[in-house]
């Protein structure tokens, strides 16, 4: 990082299972992040255009229900095509706001579509599409829905602002994962989650002091009430309220909050990140630095499958 960056950090519902007014949400919420002067704008695990709660993802286990083969397929069906429309789309918005636009997603191939991943885009201000990652490993529920990821996008991506890079959700749990990014040199870490307990913020302050990056952490939120009334697997969820309270974060490299946490609303938080604070706090441990052992220790990452 050679100058101040500010960041967005977006924790809003997308409209669950309606790709096309998720993008048109997310177009706007971009673009007000852009107007208050954001450089980096970053969207949670899978906003395009749903997470599978576990409170209705995990009747996928049935064999022969039509409701789980419904809910999946409309998953399916709008999902984000790579290459596509819709990832043409969040280039665009990219573009449009002069921004780089980080995006959860669900996506799919296009030449092989049965197989859902979830996956993170990085948009360049050009509109392009500057990298892709692809979740390595589903957690619990999650591997009825998804696909497993491969090494490709496992690294921190040189931009104008710095060097950035992430993991999605529990694969932050992967000290190896982790490990790819720092020495990859990642100074600005994102960490999109769909986990709202208390326990991952203490995760999120590990990985700030471990990296020693700037850590920004934009957690899913989802209302029930936002849910379409025909959804194939409403009755699984009706009691409810909440299915997910978000906890969004902006972290400095001492593990220290520059924004949040923020819990059951839709909102922005800000940051301004000052590269002095990665010098500072690198002085005493640097992961892959001063503070490794390559002569002792070594890590070989398969980029493609």
């Amino acid at each position: 990082m050679e100058a101040a960056v500010k960041v967005a950090c977006v924790q809003a519902e997308p409209v669950i299972v309606d790709r096309d007014a998720t993008l048109d949400k997310l177009a706007a919420l971009t673009a007000e992040a852009a107007a208050e002067g954001a450089q980096l704008v970053v969207f949670p695990e899978t906003f395009v255009s749903v997470y599978p709660s576990s409170t209705w993802a995990r009747a996928l286990a049935g064999w022969a229900d039509p409701r789980a083969k419904a809910a999946f397929a409309l998953l399916s069906r709008t999902a984000v095509e790579v290459p596509g429309p819709a990832a043409d789309r969040l280039g665009e918005i990219a573009r449009e706001n002069g921004v780089w636009l980080v995006t959860g997603v669900n996506e799919t191939d296009p030449t092989r579509n049965g197989t859902v991943y979830n996956a993170l885009l990085y948009h360049s201000p050009d509109g392009s599409l500057a990298l892709k990652h692809r979740k390595l490993v589903p957690t619990n529920h999650e591997r009825l829905v998804w696909g497993q990821g491969d090494g490709g996008g496992l690294r921190a991506l040189e931009t104008s602002l710095g060097r950035i890079g992430g993991l999605i959700c529990w694969e932050n749990y992967m000290p190896l994962a982790r490990f790819a990014l720092y020495e990859s040199g990642v100074e600005i870490y994102i960490a999109p989650t769909a986990d709202d307990s208390e326990a991952w913020q203490a995760t999120l302050v590990h990985i700030a002091r471990e990296s020693r990056s700037f850590v920004v952490a934009p957690s899913h939120f989802q209302r029930v009430g936002s849910y379409p009334a025909d959804f194939p697997l409403r009755e699984l969820i009706r009691d409810y309220d909440l299915l997910s309270h978000g906890g969004s974060a902006i972290l400095a490299p001492d593990g220290s909050y520059l924004a949040g946490p923020l819990h059951d609303e839709e909102g922005i938080l800000y940051a301004e990140l000052e590269p002095a604070r990665l010098l500072e706090e690198r002085q005493r441990f640097d992961a892959a630095g001063h503070y490794s052992r390559p002569d002792v220790l070594r890590l070989e990452v398969t980029p493609l499958a």
